[in-house]
């Protein structure tokens, strides 16, 4: 169950995934997601994506991860479809998504399924992805689940640096945490953020981080006040710090605010080197960075 929480956390946060696996769905859809339970012989779905909006012509999709062999699972998973189908009088059409492991998983016979399993399934194979480069964000997060443990944060810096946006940067670190804890589970949440901590990362050469401080700087411009600029790399600044070493105190964010842009600069390239609130104080102390 860990498991399956994982992937419908991904897919409900990366809705383009969907339509990246499955084609015929459009970029953009939208679902709404629950795990019913199908009555008399209590199957149930663990997952259920059901089209938001009006266009008909969406399918459902009945999305399942199977990390595990269990023989079983081809004929629990078809006969949920069913006995939902006929149990809620669907009458809709529907496709099917699987997240499995690898091919040489024992999921039971697929003779009985075979034309289900070529014509309505779509099934992704997590280790296929292992030897595949210029993967989208959206796969290259599925391919960290199974990313070996020694290459795992490398993976991850790389999903991170690719992020385009605060927005995309902060949802893909939520997510990678997540995955990480999944992966490392004798570790604490503190232990794995150390892991991809802003140093590994080298936030300054994300989209996310050169984009801020080039658009504050654009801001200052059309705006024809420097003001607006030092307000706007002071808040790249604080985002960073809270990241890096917790929340700041009130001391800390005026001292931060009052900074000058020179400074604000050179603080955004030394906060990669910090590891707690203890950095940044004494960084703040030293004459030099007056």
């Amino acid at each position: 169950m860990k498991t399956d929480k994982l992937f419908y956390r991904i897919f409900l946060n990366q809705s383009s995934l969907i339509s990246e696996l499955i084609p015929e769905i459009p970029d953009g859809c939208e679902f709404d997601y629950k795990a019913p339970v199908v009555k008399e012989k209590e199957f149930r779905l663990d997952g259920l994506l059901t089209p938001l909006g009006d266009n008909e012509n969406i399918p459902l999709v009945f999305l399942e991860a199977q990390m595990q062999n269990d023989t079983e699972f081809y004929s629990r998973y078809f006969g949920g479809i069913f006995v939902y189908i006929h149990q809620y009088k669907v009458n809709r059409n529907w496709r099917g998504l699987l997240i499995l492991n690898h091919r040489n998983q024992d999921l039971g016979s697929e003779k009985p399924y075979q034309d289900l399993l070529d014509n309505r399934v779509q099934r992704l194979f997590l280790c296929d992805l292992l030897n595949q480069e210029n993967l989208s964000p959206n796969l290259a997060l599925l391919k960290l689940i199974v990313t070996p443990e020694n290459q795992a944060v490398s993976e991850a810096n790389r999903i991170l640096e690719s992020a385009q946006n605060q927005a995309q940067f902060n949802l893909r670190l939520d997510l990678i945490e997540a995955i990480l804890v999944n992966k490392f589970p004798k570790l604490s949440i503190e232990e794995i953020q150390k892991m991809i901590n802003l140093r590994e990362a080298d936030i300054t050469q994300t989209r996310f981080y050169q984009q801020v401080f080039a658009l504050g700087r654009t801001e200052g411009i059309q705006l024809g006040r420097t003001e607006a600029t030092q307000e706007a790399e002071a808040n790249m600044v604080i985002r960073l710090l809270n990241r890096r070493c917790g929340n700041l105190n009130d001391d800390l964010l005026a001292k931060v605010r009052s900074m000058s842009i020179p400074q604000l600069e050179s603080l955004g390239e030394a906060l990669l080197d910090f590891e707690g609130i203890s950095d940044l104080e004494n960084w703040l102390n030293n004459p030099d960075n007056q």
